[in-house]
């Protein structure tokens, strides 16, 4: 792919000032006060990490981090693939690939690649999302970034390997394990994509299991309002999302508090400056359109029952757990642990407990 790096391009000097000149510019909107984050962002704390974002942060710091890592690129012609690429020091080590989801990149992981220093590790930053190789559609769907994944394994020499996901990264899991079961060893997963209960759920559910689907439908009532929008208008949302850092912040922090473990402070789990980090990358990146493509545009879905053996890592503040029993009818479940803290970014907020999970579907795979 000419002029395409393995490497993110460093950020240029003018998009930063203009993001600058953005935030100091910016208008508060004004809402009906003393609500704090019951209907959303809350806009003092949001106000406070704006004007650190304006005056405080330094993306080059960050960027400096995350340039080091050990890029790689795979130019595949059904899309390019651009992923951190870290090769342990045997070469028949065991390869483990990490998937991540939305409103994230491959910094979920930040934390988890020094917990695996005897494995290959490979974190692909998905075709849509911040750090990506860029593809002609600008965002495909999970399914075909399944094929992408698997056709970028194959070029950095790995036909067999451990797959460890969450959210959307679950998603392109699933087509994985389905579409190349010779390929996935194991699987480690921190959860049941969601379309399993959404879309023509089975009919012979345990009350169990109807407690699960009900719960998950009374989530979606009233926590899923942003799932919908980027399912159904996600062009609108793109323009004011990527035309604005203060609005793009807002979407993005609410769900960064409020899917993790951190009793209301969102700082328990991010320092500011990690917060603005994953906001900024979307921003510098102008992926927030692109990566709603999944949301739209899902692709074929993984419908048979994947008989790779599966290792479950379940956090009780993720979005809404399944129960084994539900998960064990499309998944061949061979461990299940069931933390007793943590959210739906566990890589990031224990990435102990979540290295050992990956460490578990190592052992299912039998070292291979």
């Amino acid at each position: 792919m000419t002029g395409v790096t393995a490497a993110p391009p460093p950020v240029e000097q003018s998009l930063l000032d203009d993001l600058r000149a953005r935030l100091r510019a910016r208008r508060r909107v004004d809402v009906p006060e003393g609500h704090g984050w019951q209907r959303g962002v809350d806009p003092d704390y949001l106000d406070s990490l704006l004007a650190h974002w304006a005056d405080g942060y330094d993306w080059r710091e960050h960027e400096a981090r995350l340039l080091a890592q050990p890029w790689a690129l795979a130019e595949h012609d059904l899309a390019p693939v651009r992923a951190v690429h870290r090769r342990a020091a045997r070469d028949d080590a065991v390869a483990v690939l990490l998937l991540h989801g939305w409103p994230d990149s491959v910094l979920r992981f930040e934390k988890v690649l020094p917990l695996l220093p005897d494995v290959h590790v490979v974190v692909p930053a998905l075709p849509g999302f911040p750090f990506a190789a860029p593809v002609a559609e600008r965002g495909i769907s999970s399914a075909r970034m399944a094929d992408a994944v698997a056709h970028a394994m194959s070029e950095f020499g790995y036909e067999r390997y451990v797959v460890s996901a969450g959210d959307v990264g679950c998603d392109v899991a699933d087509v994985l394990a389905t579409e190349y079961p010779d390929r996935v060893a194991a699987l480690h997963l921190t959860d049941v994509s969601q379309h399993r209960y959404r879309d023509d759920p089975p009919q012979d559910l345990s009350a169990t299991e109807r407690a699960y689907v009900a719960r998950g439908h009374a989530w979606l009532r009233a926590e899923g309002g942003y799932m919908h929008v980027q399912a159904t208008k996600p062009h609108t949302l793109a323009v004011a999302l990527g035309d604005s850092p203060a609005g793009l912040a807002a979407w993005i922090l609410e769900k960064l508090r409020s899917w993790t473990d951190c009793d209301g402070d969102v700082e328990k789990v991010f320092t500011r400056d990690e917060l603005l980090t994953w906001i900024t990358a979307y921003w510098v990146s102008g992926a927030i359109g692109t990566s709603f493509t999944p949301y739209v545009d899902s692709g074929p879905r993984a419908t048979r029952r994947i008989e790779v053996p599966t290792a479950f890592t379940i956090f009780p503040r993720d979005l809404v757990n399944a129960p084994r029993e539900f998960a064990a009818r499309f998944f061949d479940v061979r461990s299940w642990s069931e933390e007793p803290v943590g959210g739906h970014f566990a890589a990031w907020e224990l990435p102990g407990r979540y290295a050992a999970g990956v460490r578990t579907a190592i052992d299912l795979s039998g070292g291979r």
